[in-house]
């Protein structure tokens, strides 16, 4: 058969998936569920939100559980599935960072241009505050807070433009993105630290930011890391 005859159509919709597996007993249907989730995800290059993966499974099908499973069979190996940016990834366990920084020079994920401390400063603010104009950015470290800067944020895809802003001129706001999420490694806006909590056991204040001072860890893209200090330029 020629491989004209074999291309599929513009208008041929493709060949439907069995999700429901009902000629399969219950532990052989789940096995199945288990490998469809594992294989989309690996094979993915973003985050695979909820929605794609239940393209690939039956309406009844727990995905909870599903995943729940998938991580469990992965506790002894060097990679894991984790919740990122509203979707699922296979992550290198960061206990192998070592590893893989000695056999390729940079931990997986870690390919981006590091950010420099005001760069991490300035995204630390518009994370906890956006929707935020460069203005107000600049009234709240009392210095102009530069479009370069704005720009290599922009650049790393970390921000977007927001909705414009009601003050006169209509200015843009800034957002994170998707991109910001799974730098982060955070699965929703909702799992950065309470700001008001790390203002009440003294680890935060807004005049800490003011003065330059910022978790080291929103700095190296690990989410860890002691207090370090910088002044915006």
């Amino acid at each position: 058969m020629s491989e004209a005859s074999t291309r599929r159509k513009p208008n041929q919709q493709p060949a439907l998936l069995d999700t429901e597996l009902e000629h399969l007993p219950p532990e052989l249907r789940w096995r199945e569920w288990m490998g469809r989730i594992e294989a989309v995800v690996f094979a993915a290059s973003e985050p695979v939100p909820r929605e794609m993966l239940a393209r690939v499974v039956g309406k009844n099908c727990n995905l909870e559980l599903i995943i729940d499973d998938i991580r469990a069979e992965l506790a002894g190996r060097p990679y894991e599935l984790v919740a990122v940016a509203g979707g699922w990834q296979h992550r290198t366990k960061k206990i192998f960072g070592d590893a893989i920084r000695a056999a390729f020079g940079t931990p997986a994920g870690e390919g981006a241009k590091e950010l420099s401390q005001s760069d991490a400063l300035v995204l630390m603010c518009i994370a906890y505050f956006q929707p935020i104009t460069r203005g107000e950015l600049s009234s709240f470290f009392g210095k102009e807070v530069s479009r370069d800067l704005i720009g290599i944020l922009r650049a790393q895809d970390l921000i977007a433009s927001g909705p414009r802003s009601p003050q006169p001129g209509a200015p843009y706001t800034y957002v994170t993105t998707k991109t910001f999420l799974s730098q982060f490694g955070l699965d929703t806006l909702r799992q950065l630290p309470d700001f008001e909590a790390l203002e009440d056991a003294g680890l935060l204040s807004k005049e800490k930011l003011l003065a330059g001072r910022i978790p080291g860890g929103l700095a190296n893209g690990d989410g860890e890391g002691d207090v370090v200090e910088d002044q915006v330029p």
